[in-house]
């Protein structure tokens, strides 16, 4: 049993170590948290947006942290922070997935030329602890305000 348990724990663990290197072309070392954007749209741009984007196949997490995000912005801020499901596997969002360098299941939440990477706390809370990431999400955006 405790072979086992040690198992998942290290698939687990595994998983958490590949969604965050999906960050590995951030620009701080602050694990991803911040990257600045020079796009000239974003500079003039004062509304906070929140992006996710994914894949067409999804497990039951990555729905999770599309169902919570829309949720809780919603909830918090109902048509204030518009939020947009983007499959990152479609043509027509490429220009989208090069301007936010964008390789893999990504959340983002961005106000002119910040953004701010949550998908490490998105996909650790989603399922397991929707209000704690809710209260991070808002969180992050009333900083940004």
């Amino acid at each position: 049993m405790k072979k086992l348990i040690t198992t998942l724990s290290f698939i687990l663990f595994m998983g958490v170590v590949a969604v965050s290197a999906q960050c590995s072309d951030c620009e701080t070392a602050d694990n991803c948290t911040s990257l600045k954007v020079t796009s000239a749209e974003n500079q003039k741009s004062s509304e906070v947006k929140a992006y996710y984007f994914h894949a067409s196949r999804r497990c039951a997490t990555c729905e999770a942290v599309e169902a919570v995000t829309e949720e809780a912005l919603k909830e918090y801020y109902g048509t204030k922070v518009p939020f947009q499901s983007i499959n990152i596997e479609e043509v027509k969002d490429k220009p989208l997935l090069e301007k936010y360098k964008i390789s893999g299941q990504t959340l983002l939440i961005i106000k002119g030329d910040k953004q701010v990477n949550l998908t490490n706390d998105a996909f650790m809370y989603a399922r397991t602890n929707p209000d704690k990431f809710k209260a991070k999400l808002k969180s992050t955006i009333d900083s940004m305000n």
